[in-house]
């Protein structure tokens, strides 16, 4: 069964331009540990990242393998360097 987590980050002022690239990076190591970006979006108005994440087996047991990776250790940017704030959750898709 396929697991999705929304995230949604509140980005330091003035810091979206130097989180993008940053994000973008770590969404490449992330795939090689099972994860897929369903969609990622910038909210201008409210200086928000907002995107969902999927895995489709243990998905805290391969986020805790890619936060410990060395691959993530090496990233040159860290994404979280640029976030004030952020909210995740795990969530359900509804066909609506």
């Amino acid at each position: 069964m396929t697991s999705v987590q929304l995230r949604r980050y509140e980005i330091k002022p003035g810091e979206m331009d130097a989180f993008l690239p940053a994000v973008r990076a770590a969404f490449a190591v992330r795939e090689q540990y099972g994860f897929a970006v369903a969609f990622a979006l910038v909210d201008e108005e409210r200086n928000q990242f907002v995107w969902a994440v999927t895995h489709d087996g243990d998905f805290a047991a391969a986020e805790a393998e890619y936060y410990a990776s060395p691959e993530r250790a090496a990233l040159p940017m860290n994404p979280a360097d640029h976030i004030a704030d952020f909210h995740v959750g795990m969530v359900r898709v509804e066909r609506l």
